[in-house]
């Protein structure tokens, strides 16, 4: 009788082991706190201010997650786009994005950039623009670094 129940409690834990972890609710996933992919502009920006005053300014799209998956990871032209980071690639309609971005920035009083509110709103300009006249689908655009002179 003792050799049955040596047997018997061990398996009977294992079962209830199993059936515990396989009946556990899971758990949630932690929600992004950016949907999409990050996708930095690989050049800088330059451009001229009013009152003979210009910024430099590092721009990066937020992709929708969907839309992300068109540029990056594959072989470009000689084989360059392997070389770069993580969120750097050929976005296709690149040019068209970069001469939108200068359009906004361009002749904007530096005040606009130095202010956060400011500089939302040309970012949300810059976004709206965007939808408009490319197939480029960005829920946001951020400056990731600005530097007015």
């Amino acid at each position: 009788m003792k050799k049955k129940l040596m047997i018997i409690l061990p398996v009977l834990l294992v079962i209830g082991f199993v059936a515990y972890s396989k009946l556990k609710p899971a758990e949630p996933m932690p929600k992004h706190k950016i949907e999409g992919e990050v996708y930095v502009l690989p050049k800088e920006f330059l451009v001229n201010l009013r009152a003979g005053r210009f910024a430099k300014l590092g721009v990066a799209l937020v992709l929708e997650p969907e839309a992300g998956g068109g540029h990056g990871g594959g072989e470009g032209e000689g084989g360059s786009a392997a070389a770069l980071p993580e969120g750097y690639g050929p976005l296709p309609q690149e040019p068209v994005v970069r001469s939108i971005i200068t359009d906004v920035l361009t002749d904007q009083p530096a005040s606009r950039l130095s202010s956060a509110p400011a500089r939302k709103r040309l970012q949300r300009r810059i976004r709206e623009r965007l939808e408009e006249s490319t197939d480029v689908h960005a829920t946001d655009v951020m400056f990731t670094d600005v530097a007015v002179q």
